[in-house]
C-alpha cells in the first residue's frame, strides 16, 4: 500500500534522534564520572542498545502493545513480531507509515529508559549484576507502564495521559535510581570530580537534539501538536537551564557550566509529559519550575546524604513528577482536547497526581527488592578494592585515556 512519505520520513528521523540520545547519555554520564570509571558507566549505557533490542523484538513490544486492554501487561501474541508484515500500516497514525517504524521508535524509548538509572550508582555495581538489572527492570517496571499508559492498558482506561514519558520514562527511572542508591550505599570517594566537562557538554547537546524526536515524535504524526511539542521542549529546556544557572550563581557566587547543562536536562525531562498538551506560556512556567524545583530536589538529596552520583533522582525522577503534575494543571483543550485544573478539570489533575505518585512508589519498591534478589544470584556491589582501583581497570581491563593524559 502507499504511505505518506513525509510522515514516514518524519518518524524515521524521530526514531533516529531518540537512538542518538543513548550515546548522548553515555557522553553526559561519562564526562561526569571520575576518571577511573568513565568506561564503566559508558558501557552500561551502550550495552542497552544491544540487549534491549533483543528483548524488544523477542517479546517486549508484544507485552507492551499486543492485547491486554485495561490490563497491566499485554500478551505474547506478537512475540518476534509474528503476524506483522513489513509493509503493514500502523493504525494509530491513520495508516500513514508502516508499523515497523512505530516498533522501532518505541524500542528506542525502551533502550534509553533503564540507562538513565546508571548515573546514580556509578562505580558501585558489578557489570554482571547490571545486566540482570537491565533485563529484569525492563520486564517488570518499564513494560507494564508502557502498556498501562500507551498500550491501551489500565491507566489509559482511567484517563491518565503522558505525552512522551514523564511517568513511563523519567519517574520510573528516577525513583529506581533512588532505590539503587539507598541499596548500594555511598561511594568511598564522594567528592570525585567530573573528568571532562566538555564531554558533559557534548552529551547535553546530543540529548537536547535527540529530545526533539523524543517529544515532537511522540505525536506519532505531523500536525500542529507536533510543532507545539517541539517548541515547548526547546523553550522549557532553555528557561530551566538559565533558572538553574542564576540560582546556583547566587548561592555559590560563581556561574557554573555543569549547573547550566544540568538545568537544561531538568527542563527537558520536566516538559516531557506535557509537551503536546500545554500552550507555550505554560511551557515557560514549567521551565521555570524545572530549573528551580529540580535544583531544590538536588540540594535536598545532598542534605540527606543520598549518594546519587549524577543526580538522576533530582533531575529525572522529580522532573518527571513535577512535569506530570503540571500537565494536570496546565493541560489545555485548545491544544490537544484535554483540560487541566486551570480549565476546571479537577478529576484529570487528580488522576495525573495519583498515577505519578503510584509509579514512583512502585518503581522504588520493586527496584529495591529486585536488587536484593539479584544479590542472591551474583554480587551487586563491587568490593572496596575494585571501587578504589576503579571500575574501568578492575572490571573491564581498559582505560579511557592513556597514562599521563589526565
Amino acid at each position: 500500500m502507499g504511505f505518506d512519505t513525509g510522515t514516514t520520513t518524519f518518524m524515521i528521523l524521530s526514531t533516529s534522534l531518540v537512538m542518538l540520545m543513548t550515546p548522548g547519555l553515555a557522553f553526559f554520564y561519562g564526562g561526569l564520572a571520575g576518571k577511573r570509571n568513565i568506561l564503566g558507566i559508558m558501557i552500561q549505557t551502550f550495552v542497552s542498545l544491544g540487549i534491549t533490542t533483543i528483548l524488544w523484538i523477542a517479546f517486549g513490544y508484544s507485552l507492551c502493545f499486543s492485547g491486554g486492554e485495561g490490563a497491566i501487561f499485554g500478551n505474547f501474541d506478537m512475540s518476534f513480531l509474528q503476524g506483522i508484515a513489513f509493509n503493514q500500516a500502523y493504525s494509530g497514525a491513520d495508516g500513514q507509515y508502516p508499523t515497523f517504524i512505530f516498533i522501532a521508535y518505541q524500542m528506542m524509548f525502551a533502550v534509553i529508559t533503564p540507562t538513565l538509572i546508571t548515573g546514580a550508582f556509578v562505580n558501585r555495581i558489578t557489570f554482571k549484576a547490571y545486566l540482570f538489572f537491565l533485563i529484569v527492570w525492563q520486564i517488570f517496571v518499564y513494560y507494564p507502564f508502557v502498556h498501562m499508559i500507551w498500550g491501551g492498558g489500565l491507566l489509559a482506561d482511567w484517563g491518565v495521559l503522558d505525552f512522551a514519558g514523564g511517568i513511563v520514562v523519567h519517574t520510573t527511572a528516577g525513583f529506581a535510581a533512588l532505590a539503587s542508591v539507598i541499596y548500594v550505599g555511598k561511594r568511598k570517594d564522594v567528592k570525585s570530580p567530573p573528568n571532562s566537562i566538555p564531554l558533559v557538554a557534548i552529551g547535553t547537546g546530543l540529548l537536547w537534539f535527540g529530545w526533539y524526536g523524543f517529544n515532537a515524535g511522540s505525536e506519532l504524526k505531523v500536525d500542529a501538536v507536533t510543532t507545539i511539542a517541539f517548541l515547548n521542549t526547546d523553550v522549557a529546556a532553555s528557561i530551566a537551564g538559565i533558572t538553574w544557572l542564576i540560582i546556583e550563581w547566587i548561592k555559590e557566587g560563581q556561574p557554573k557550566f555543569v549547573g547550566l547543562l544540568t538545568g537544561f536536562v531538568a527542563g527537558l525531562a520536566t516538559i516531557t509529559p506535557a509537551a503536546g498538551f500545554v500552550p507555550l506560556w505554560a511551557a515557560m512556567v514549567i521551565g521555570l519550575a524545572a530549573g528551580s524545583l529540580c535544583f531544590v530536589a538536588v540540594q535536598f538529596k545532598n542534605k540527606l546524604g543520598w549518594d546519587d552520583a549524577l543526580d538522576v533522582w533530582g533531575v529525572h525522577g522529580m522532573g518527571g513528577v513535577f512535569g506530570t503534575i503540571m500537565l494536570g494543571i496546565f493541560a489545555s483543550s485548545a491544544i490537544n482536547s484535554q483540560s487541566g485544573l486551570l480549565e476546571g478539570d479537577t478529576g484529570f489533575f487528580m488522576k495525573e497526581t495519583v498515577a505519578v505518585i503510584g509509579a514512583a512508589a512502585y518503581a522504588f519498591v520493586f527496584t529495591y527488592i529486585m536488587l536484593i534478589v539479584i544479590n542472591l544470584v551474583t554480587k551487586v556491589k563491587v568490593t572496596e578494592e575494585v571501587e578504589k582501583l576503579g571500575i574501568d581497570a578492575a572490571l573491564h581491563g581498559e582505560k579511557a585515556y592513556d597514562e599521563g593524559s589526565l
